[in-house]
């Protein structure tokens, strides 16, 4: 059987796996990063993907995902605010360094890729897949395809926007997108604007900077009538974008990936009927939402995909 190293380039640290044809992780290695220079994140990627090799044996590819506009024909970084980095050559610099194919692609895409081959929309042509994060990435699979764009740009579901007037205001700067109402930052966002209609919540002994958005779902799982609130407009957010996307895509079915959707049937069953009621120009009831499977492993098993593969551009998927 094949393998390839697959990489999930995060803000905070890099993991490299090996992980063969049939989407199982054999070796798994992590390290953090704390400088976000180009250079900085090649020696971690360099020692990462190094450790990985050594257990490896012998590779087909290497693949990396990485925050940011990729093109997926050279592997340049054209652009991610995560890095502050513009037409960084990060699959020119790897290949030189490793003597192997590399393939770099976003990596909500990678994960996208990864969730379809071999978690929750393995047996769908038309998918979606949302991370339900700090913010909100995505990938859309349309007939067995990865959709990438003219520019290698589709995909950003988290930027459309669903509240453009009295919205947050997003990362991007502009105001109400998805991924500002419904990312867990949103939830956290949504408790505080509902928080003077409950002064005496406990949630508001916690400081800003450290109320999670699970401390908030886990408080609405219990009843606390303040969490509840911000659940309430939270889902009614992520609703809305749901709903969008069907419009958009139609897909067969939307997996929710991320930390928020740790939250399970408590978001699921709060989320499909107000979906359905917004759902128009379609069959209400039509496309699934799950949970995805593969958890936080979706994209170094998606990069090693692409890898395996060669390229995103080449990574068509059609479901058996």
């Amino acid at each position: 059987m094949r393998t390839a190293i697959g990489v999930d380039l995060g803000g905070s640290h890099v993991t490299a796996a090996v992980v063969g044809e049939d989407g199982a992780i054999r070796q798994q290695h992590e390290e953090d990063l704390e400088d976000l220079r180009f250079e900085a994140v090649i020696a971690a990627l360099e020692a990462t993907i190094g450790m990985a090799l050594r257990d490896a044996g012998d590779v087909v590819a290497i693949g990396i995902g990485s925050p940011g506009n990729i093109d997926a024909s050279s592997g340049a970084v054209l652009y991610s605010p995560n890095f502050g980095w513009e037409n960084a050559p990060l699959g020119q610099t790897l290949r030189a360094k490793f003597g192997l194919p590399v393939f770099v692609g976003n990596d909500a895409r990678c994960a996208t890729l990864g969730e379809h081959a071999f978690g929750a929309g393995k047996a769908t042509t038309d998918f979606v897949l949302l991370t339900l994060g700090t913010g909100i990435g995505g990938g859309i699979i349309g007939r067995g395809e990865l959709l990438l764009g003219n520019r290698w740009g589709a995909g950003e579901i988290g930027h459309h926007q669903i509240r453009p007037r009295d919205g947050f205001v997003c990362a991007c700067t502009k105001i109400g997108c998805f991924e500002a109402q419904a990312s867990g930052t949103g939830l956290i966002r949504h408790t505080f604007a509902v928080a003077p209609s409950f002064p005496r919540s406990p949630l508001l002994d916690v400081s800003r900077e450290k109320l999670s958005s699970k401390k908030i779902r886990r408080a609405a799982q219990a009843g606390d009538g303040h969490a509840l609130a911000a659940w309430k407009n939270f889902i009614g957010d992520l609703a809305i974008g749901l709903a969008n996307i069907i419009a958009f895509v139609n897909p067969q079915m939307i997996a929710l990936g991320g930390g928020v959707s740790t939250a399970g049937d408590f978001m699921l069953d709060a989320v499909r009927p107000q979906v359905d009621a917004l759902t128009t120009m379609v069959p209400r009831g039509t496309t699934e939402i799950v949970v995805a499977l593969l958890g936080n492993d979706a994209g170094q098993v998606g990069a090693a995909t692409m890898a395996l593969r060669g390229g995103l551009a080449a990574a068509s998927v059609v479901a058996a």
